[in-house]
């Protein structure tokens, strides 16, 4: 299974998530909205990400998360996902999908997890 594959099954997993063509490469979207699409070297993914956990991630492990200067002034990264676990796979992908899905879809997948929960 490639990297992006792993990516894609984590993100075909949220609501409304669409597959597409970004850049000549594959992509994946909310409601018409890029959020990943596989970078150019198969082993990158392209992540929509906030400008705060950008900067915390990529001071944590550069070799993994990486902006080059084409990213530097918009809201995306390089992440080499083959380094991932996939629990932190999952979270990124998820948090990526939630900057981009309209608020109320992320509202109701919200209340949704937390009604899956058992109560403590």
């Amino acid at each position: 299974m490639s990297d992006f594959d792993r990516v894609r099954g984590i993100a075909l997993e949220l609501p409304e998530v669409e597959e597409s063509v970004s850049w000549g490469t594959p992509a994946l979207k909310v409601r018409g909205r890029l959020f990943l699409r596989r970078h150019e070297d198969p082993a990158l993914t392209v992540v929509k990400v906030s400008p705060q956990e950008r900067g915390a991630l990529v001071a944590e492990r550069p070799e993994v998360f990486i902006v080059t200067p084409h990213y530097e002034n918009h809201r995306y990264m390089l992440v080499r996902t083959g380094d991932l676990p996939d629990d932190e796979l999952r979270e990124l992908v998820t948090e990526a999908w939630r900057l981009s899905a309209p608020q109320r879809l992320v509202r109701a997948f919200d209340d949704g997890a937390a009604g899956d929960r058992a109560p403590g």
